[in-house]
């Protein structure tokens, strides 16, 4: 869609809308309180009543925030089962005006062992500038951004609005495309923000503008018909812990980098990372080099990446003295934009069969994959996106990658062909979504939100004009 060119100083008017923010965010923070306090987590292993009374609560924000209309609604997965609650809720559009689609998810990760948490998980926490706690940042603040952006801008709103905040992303999303089969009518829009990145550091605001795909691969290497004493045939008969740990070895470089034929990167990135704070934000511990080639943004955010996230080999604290004959492993591959995640995992079997040593056996088991993406920079809706992101942080701007995977992107793609996404988001390198500690810094949430704000008015703003 076209744009018009803003008739006056967009930074006037974030200054207007930070004032008019001001003396609502008490009420935003517990807001946000409340849904933290839910533990909203979608896996199969926890209790499904609390999504449900997160998608209950996120409702009747949204009936507060000014919508005409509100429904929870689910869609089956491909196998059948009841897809999470997600919350649609609807603002007709004046005539002639856009609709934005806005998006944002109300399920978190799990918290992992509690003993690393400085605070209680779903408690959130102020200490300084920022709010600990589970969905703080991922993604419970979106959903604020959404609602508060609206209620700043009332009835001067110039646009039609879809909220629409998931139940189940961090669970994969696996009711995610006959959702939005079923729902189609109810969803369509032609801007889509997606609130679930972040921004390049504390103060300064960032448009992600291309993804890594994921794929997983589970595998199974057996060199045994059964397990054997390791005193007695160790040194001659090959075990299957030893074929598995020199096959993963075979996957990398001695650098680091992928070593697997048909996985492909680039070396593209408009911004690069300051080694020693990407250091500092990862834990890498002192003495531990960085692995990979090339610039370190497009390593993270344009090349692709083989993790060992699961492994099957007894305990320390309860192994024995035995040479086991079979070992099974998960693998997590990021997948570089311009590659499918078909071709990815192709790729790896490829390589699994053809570096299995010793002449082990190797079985594959379960995969999934997600797409990538990349943005059509040269839309005139993602220049209106890095003005009003400017504006609203009082700070430039930059569009940038993200080594994490949106894979419903693509599903919104094929459903939705001409509209135009935008990913924005409220973490920095600091947030530490998914893991303990996670945190939501409050200046940039502010900010956040009248760059949000500024972007649903300067979407609007022609038609009213």
């Amino acid at each position: 869609m076209n744009v018009a060119p803003h008739p006056h100083p967009l930074p006037d008017r974030a200054a207007q809308l930070h004032a008019a923010l001001e003396p609502l965010m008490e009420e935003v923070i517990a807001d946000l309180t409340a849904l933290v306090r839910i533990p909203s987590i979608a896996w199969p292993s926890f209790d499904p009543a609390h999504v449900d009374a997160s998608a209950e609560a996120v409702a009747g924000l949204a009936r507060t925030a000014g919508f005409d209309e509100v429904e929870i609604l689910r869609a089956p997965t491909p196998g059948g089962e009841p897809g999470a609650p997600a919350v649609v809720a609807r603002r007709p559009a004046p005539a002639g005006a856009p609709t934005v689609v806005l998006y944002a998810h109300h399920d978190v990760q799990p918290v992992g062992d509690t003993a690393l948490w400085a605070t209680p998980p779903f408690e959130a926490t102020v200490r300084g500038d920022r709010i600990f706690g589970r969905g703080a940042a991922d993604d419970k603040a979106g959903i604020l951004v959404h609602l508060t952006a609206m209620r700043l801008l009332g009835d001067d709103l110039g646009v039609g609005v879809v909220l629409f905040v998931e139940g189940e992303e961090e669970a994969g999303s696996p009711s995610f495309g006959n959702f939005l089969r079923e729902h189609r009518e109810k969803l369509a829009g032609d801007v889509i923000v997606v609130a679930d990145s972040g921004n390049w550091k504390v103060g300064t605001p960032a448009l992600t503008t291309s993804l890594r795909g994921m794929a997983s691969l589970e595998f199974t290497v057996a060199t045994l018909d059964h397990a054997v004493h390791s005193g007695m045939y160790g040194g001659a008969v090959p075990d299957a812990a030893l074929a598995m740990t020199r096959l993963l070895a075979s996957l990398h470089a001695d650098d680091g980098s992928v070593a697997v034929d048909g996985l492909r990167g680039e070396e593209a990135a408009d911004v690069e990372y300051d080694e020693a704070v990407l250091r500092a934000d990862s834990g890498v511990l002192d003495g531990v080099s960085l692995i990979g080639r090339g610039s370190l943004s497009s390593r993270i955010w344009s090349q692709p990446s083989i993790t060992v996230i699961g492994l099957d080999l007894p305990r320390v604290d309860v192994s024995s003295n035995t040479l086991q004959q079979s070992v099974r492993a998960k693998l997590s591959i990021r997948v570089a934009p311009g590659q499918t995640p078909a071709e990815a995992l192709e790729a790896v079997r490829a390589h699994l069969r053809a570096h299995a040593p010793f002449g082990a056996r190797v079985d594959f088991g379960a995969e999934e994959g997600g797409s990538p993406w990349r943005a059509d920079v040269s839309d005139p809706v993602v220049d209106t996106a890095m003005e009003a992101l400017t504006a609203g942080f009082g700070q430039g701007a930059v569009q940038v990658g993200l080594g994490g995977s949106i894979p419903f992107i693509a599903d919104l793609l094929e459903e939705f062909p001409s509209a135009s996404i935008l990913v924005t988001g409220v973490e920095d390198p600091d947030a530490r979504a998914h893991s303990a500690n996670e945190s939501l810094h409050v200046p940039d949430f502010r900010s956040a939100i009248v760059s949000e704000a500024l972007l649903l008015e300067e979407l609007g703003r022609g038609t009213r004009e």
